[in-house]
Order: structure tokens, then sequence, then C-alpha cells
């Protein structure tokens, strides 16, 4: 391979074929690399920041890096019903992040609440589990036909296995 110096990006590069970060400008690099660097580093070790009781009901959904008009926040999403102990310790999230990081990352924490509750299986006046979602159970029950219908249950159970 040859090098080649008279590109603008670098004073330096190997001619060819090169890496994608090789082709970034270093200023784009630095940045990808500090915020990647941080949300990578809050998923690997979230269940250390906020403990293994809130650790089972909450997640890092994103992080935000400060700038000249807002400062930096991590977005968390919590399960409904668990947002009050996350609120009351919230200053030690903040604290342990800052700390395990070693300077001021995360300025606030920002909640989003989900419902986790997915209601897949219904029971039939029949007895009989369906496995159908309650949008298509409904179509299903409103099939006259019972073999018909029958066959649509089990149809659904297959897919549901798989």
């Amino acid at each position: 391979m040859s090098y080649k110096n008279n590109i603008k990006q670098r004073n330096s590069s190997i001619q060819g074929l090169r890496s994608f970060k090789d082709t970034l400008p270093t200023s784009i690099k630095k940045i990808i690399n500090k915020k990647g660097h941080i949300y990578s580093e809050t998923l690997s070790n979230w269940k250390y920041i906020v403990g293994s009781e809130l650790f089972s009901v909450c997640y890092p959904k994103t992080f935000k890096n400060s700038n000249k008009f807002r400062v930096s926040t991590l977005m968390v999403m919590v399960k409904r019903g668990h947002e009050v102990d996350l609120e009351y310790s919230k200053k030690e999230i903040l604290d342990k992040m800052n700390s395990f990081f070693g300077y001021s990352v995360v300025e606030k924490l920002k909640f989003i609440s989900f419902d986790d509750e997915r209601k897949i299986f219904s029971k039939n006046e029949d007895g009989q589990e369906n496995v159908a979602i309650n949008k298509y159970q409904n179509k299903i029950n409103n099939v006259k036909n019972d073999k018909i219908k029958k066959s649509l249950i089990e149809l659904t159970k297959v897919f549901k296995e798989k």
C-alpha cells in the first residue's frame, strides 16, 4: 500500500480500503465515541447503578448529551406503577452515575412509563384457551361456521408456538 499525504482530513492515510471509522472526520469521531461510550457503559452497568429492585422495573432508553440549549439527559423507561419508587431514588441514581464516570455526565433524569401487561391468552366460554391477540380474537368469534372457527384457533396456536 502506498501512503497519500495530500488530503484535507488527515496528514497521512493509507490508500485503498479503509474502515468506516477512519473515513469520518476526527471531530465527529470524538462526539460519537463519547456519546456511545456513555450510553453503552450505562447499559452494561445499569444493575449496579440502580440496584437489583429497580433493575427489574426500569431500563435506560436514550442519552442526550448537553449543548448550548439543554443539559445532558438520560431517558429511563419505567413500568407503570413504579414511577414513585424511581422518583425517590433519582438523586442516588444521578450521584452513582456521576461517580461511576468520574465527572458530571448526567444532569437530569427523565422518566417515561410503559404498560407491561399483554393480554394474549383469554378463556372462552367453552373453556378453550385462545392464543390470538384480542383484536383478532373478536373477528374469530364473529365467524359463524364452527369448523372454520376451530381451524383458525388451531392456526393461531401453531403461530404462537413458533
